[in-house]
């Protein structure tokens, strides 16, 4: 389920996080590790479908799944779309559920989807429903009906003023125009259904000897209908042994420029440096191995 390359690297630009605009073209896109990440998200959301699915119903939902339907129908000739069938490019046919449209989409891609609505005192926006096959440490139920503040509330550096610019970004949305954004971690578990508490994310990672780089890249987008904001996460999976050279070394001087709140969210300064450790250990065995000239 994870990569054999990194297909996006965000920590290498010191200026992200920011958006950028999307094609819809480009908005879903599946990689090498479809095959075994789908069948992942078949047995949880066929074993565990109170954890990975929530606010089936919601308004926005149903347009939401004809919206993924024709955007892999019109540019990914791998799926085969039906009226009542979509098969998809590993061969297994998903029945087409409107009336559980979060579970249907959530067989469908890689993606991960979130709906959010805007509160009905004109407040924030507010996660309604969705379905999180590959959250990274929190999970739907522990955020569901919540706004976007408090959605991040144990994320650092998001105080209200970034809370507003947010907001802002979010109305400013219209369905012509989706935007993109990748964030980065660096775990020491290649889990990618790690649905624990926010209040756990300050506690050290699990030491396993191993690491790997997770990249959300993560698509906002308006639907034209109903009006509400479409989250959408497609997780990236990468071993450290993985990644280029240059790669690696920038993902040290990222790790090394955290902050002490931001080393504590991520995984604990103990975690932070075990990983950098292992990629200087990953560089210092190329450079061993590099014949000499």
């Amino acid at each position: 389920m994870e990569l054999s390359y990194a297909p996006l690297v965000p920590f290498m630009n010191e200026r992200l996080p920011g958006m950028s605009p999307l094609r819809y073209r480009d908005w879903l896109f599946r990689d090498e590790a479809f095959g075994p990440q789908m069948a992942y998200r078949d047995r949880l959301l066929a074993a565990h479908p109170d954890v990975v699915v929530a606010g089936e119903g919601r308004r926005g939902a149903e347009e939401l799944l004809d919206l993924v339907l024709a955007t892999l129908a019109a540019h990914d000739a791998g799926y085969q779309i039906g009226d009542a069938i979509a098969e998809r490019p590993d061969g297994v046919l998903i029945p087409l559920d409107r009336d559980r449209p979060f579970a249907t989409l959530g067989r469908l891609a890689q993606e991960d989807f979130l709906i959010l609505d805007r509160g009905g005192d004109g407040g924030e926006h507010v996660l309604v429903g969705g379905v999180l096959c590959f959250p990274s440490r929190w999970s739907l139920t522990e955020k569901m009906n919540r706004p976007l503040s408090e959605v991040h509330d144990r994320v650092p550096a998001y105080d209200s003023q970034l809370a507003a610019r947010v907001q802002r970004l979010f109305d400013g949305l219209t369905p012509e125009r989706p935007l993109v954004r990748a964030n980065w971690l660096v775990h020491s578990v290649n889990e990618l259904h790690q649905p624990g508490s926010f209040s756990s994310a300050s506690k050290p990672q699990e030491q396993t000897g191993r690491f790997w780089l997770r990249v959300e890249r993560q698509a906002i987008l308006k639907l034209p209908q109903t009006g509400v904001a479409v989250f959408t996460v497609k997780t990236l999976l990468t071993p450290i042994e993985a990644l280029h050279e240059d790669h690696r070394a920038g993902l040290i001087a990222a790790l090394e420029r955290q902050g002490s709140a931001m080393r504590d969210y991520h995984g604990g300064a103990a975690h932070s440096d075990a990983a950098i450790a292992a990629l200087r250990n990953l560089a210092d065995g190329a450079a061993a191995n590099t014949p000499d000239r």
